[in-house]
């Protein structure tokens, strides 16, 4: 089903944002420090009112959604990687579960497993490092079997091993017909491995497209204002300045 924003507007850090995002695609939203990203994607999963304008899922408005039922549909991994409580790792990855009602242990195993967190099962959860809390927080999420992820810079505290595995898990969830939706400031990243690409800027989309198209060198140099340009073969191009 898609997840779609129209007209969307929020005080001072959203203007008349529109998106129809479909799924069984990565998309990643890009843009400069304080450019809405987190704002949008905290739209996007319903946790933040528009002031204008109006979300839909499918075709429901995503509001009139039930919250149970939209918390199995979307899952959503916010950009502050904190844990309250100290309780064992599979305990707190179990808790994405709960929309459903149940505790089974198949997808939580695969999430686990899917983050290379399998062996921290059985450790507390506030002895984890910074990464390992990233994994295991998105392993919540992932547990919950959504029909849309949706991350805010999930790749910000992995090594670049964990990085590469996530998005290769990422990408068979949107091959098998999920919506995934990324906050990332790599944009090497987002041109490697998104499908899509929106670019904010002050609030505004000032690109949608292809990966190609949204982050062409003239539209970085416009956006973030350093002159650059990509060099590498598609799927493994990097970005440099001057």
């Amino acid at each position: 089903m898609r997840l779609t924003a129209h007209d969307l507007s929020i005080a001072e850090r959203l203007a008349g944002v529109s998106l129809a995002l479909e799924p069984g695609s990565i998309t990643a939203i890009c843009g400069p420090n304080g450019a809405g990203k987190s704002t949008l994607l905290e739209a996007l999963a319903g946790l933040l009112p528009p002031d204008e304008g109006s979300l839909s899922l499918g075709d429901r408005d995503l509001h009139a959604t039930p919250a149970r039922e939209r918390a199995r549909l979307l899952g959503y991994l916010p950009q502050a990687h904190e844990i309250a409580w100290d309780v064992p790792v599979r305990s707190l990855v179990e808790l994405g579960r709960l929309p459903h009602g149940d505790r089974r242990a198949e997808p939580v195993d695969t999430a686990l497993a899917a983050l290379d967190s399998t062996h921290l099962a059985d450790r507390r959860a506030q002895s984890l490092s910074g990464g390992e809390t990233a994994r295991v927080l998105l392993a919540r999420v992932l547990a919950g079997e959504p029909r849309w992820v949706l991350a805010d810079e999930p790749l910000a505290a992995l090594d670049i091993a964990h990085q590469l595995a996530l998005l290769r898990h990422l990408r068979r969830a949107a091959d098998a017909g999920a919506g995934v939706v990324l906050v990332l400031h790599d944009l090497a990243h987002a041109m490697n491995h998104a499908d899509r690409v929106v670019v904010l800027d002050e609030g505004r989309v000032a690109a949608d497209g292809t990966c190609d198209d949204a982050l062409d060198h003239q539209v970085i140099e416009r956006v973030w204002k350093v002159p650059v340009r990509w060099i590498g073969e598609p799927g493994h191009r990097a970005l440099v300045t001057g």
